[in-house]
């Protein structure tokens, strides 16, 4: 057997450092939950994507406007009085450098403009519609979840009632009878503030299933349980305890709520319960384009394909975001 070799001096009192020297060393550092959801998110290519795809689609609706002309300003110039449709362009379309989707019939107005400027009223509907269901959803989920009981059993019967209730036929019926001002809104603005309390106060249910359903299940827990054995009352639990610990379902569920509510708006709008005519709207002109697609079928192609991207982008980047946000997930 081989003796072991002493050390004495120098040697003895190497020290690690001595040992790595020459050995870059990286100081290892924790990655927070948010972090560790957005390497997940970055390795999602489709969802990634659909996230800069959003981000145009809301810097176009913000800034958009300001860039391109009138949507309204017509080019009787362009239309042919005889045949009642555009005089140039592919299929007799309008499209040209000057207009990049054509012109509409019959007054000739850009198409382009217009579905640019449809976007903003499409998104700002949307997100302020899916603020107020988040807000309701949220508010009446955590409730019905953490005290259950008589609570519980009458929010969920009102859940019941509200995603039995036909919308589309209660929205077409109350603005027949809506004024044409209120709340010191008039035109448009209280169309758009009608259509923001229909879309959002009958949506809330959907996401306050899924709320309660995770109260439910955080309640039971350890940290809800020492919070109570230590006097906590309840709405600190619920808004220091539960809600910190809700905020990746809420934001996966709105993420996919607005495109549910841009296809509802587009939806009202093609019905002719949306926004008020001349101002552009992508349902709107989707119910312009059923009289003249035959003569011109870029009419209602540009404004269909602006709202399935739309749409599309939306449900792409909630899904990666879902998948990241979920610890459970495979990929």
């Amino acid at each position: 057997m081989t003796a072991p070799i002493e050390t004495t001096g120098s040697e003895a009192e190497a020290q690690p450092e001595a040992v790595l020297a020459g050995v870059e060393r990286k100081a290892i550092q924790g990655r927070s939950l948010g972090q560790i959801a957005w390497l997940r998110l970055k390795r999602d290519k489709v969802a990634m994507a659909g996230g800069i795809l959003v981000v145009l689609l809301i810097l176009m609706a913000i800034v958009g406007p300001f860039l391109v002309g009138d949507p309204n300003e017509p080019h009787n110039n362009l239309i042919d009085p005889t045949l009642s449709r555009p005089k140039t362009g592919i299929m007799h379309s309008g499209i040209s450098a000057d207009h990049w989707f054509g012109v509409d019939l019959p007054a000739g107005r850009d198409m382009f403009s217009r579905i640019v400027n449809g976007a903003k009223y499409s998104l700002l509907i949307s997100f302020l519609a899916t603020m107020l269901a988040v807000v309701l959803g949220v508010f009446f989920g955590v409730i019905a979840g953490y005290f259950g009981g008589w609570v519980d059993t009458l929010i969920a019967r009102a859940m019941d009632i509200f995603l039995a209730f036909p919308l589309l036929l209660f929205a077409i019926a109350l603005v027949g009878v809506f004024p044409n001002s209120a709340f010191g809104l008039e035109g448009n603005g209280l169309r758009v503030a009608f259509l923001i309390f229909v879309i959002g106060f009958f949506s809330w249910p959907y996401i306050g299933r899924i709320i309660r359903g995770q109260t439910l299940s955080l309640r039971e827990r350890e940290f809800v349980d020492a919070a109570r054995s230590m006097g906590a009352r309840a709405p600190y639990i619920l808004f220091r305890e539960l809600l910190p610990n809700l905020w990746a379902p809420i934001l996966v569920y709105a993420t996919l709520m607005i495109p549910t509510n841009i296809i509802f708006e587009a939806s009202l709008s093609f019905l002719g319960v949306g926004i008020i005519p001349p101002t552009p709207s992508w349902g709107g002109m989707l119910n312009e384009a059923k009289e003249v697609y035959e003569i011109a079928p870029h009419f209602m192609f540009f404004p269909g394909m602006a709202i399935f991207i739309t749409v599309l982008a939306f449900n792409l980047f909630g899904d990666g975001l879902r998948d990241a946000l979920d610890p459970r997930s495979s990929r």
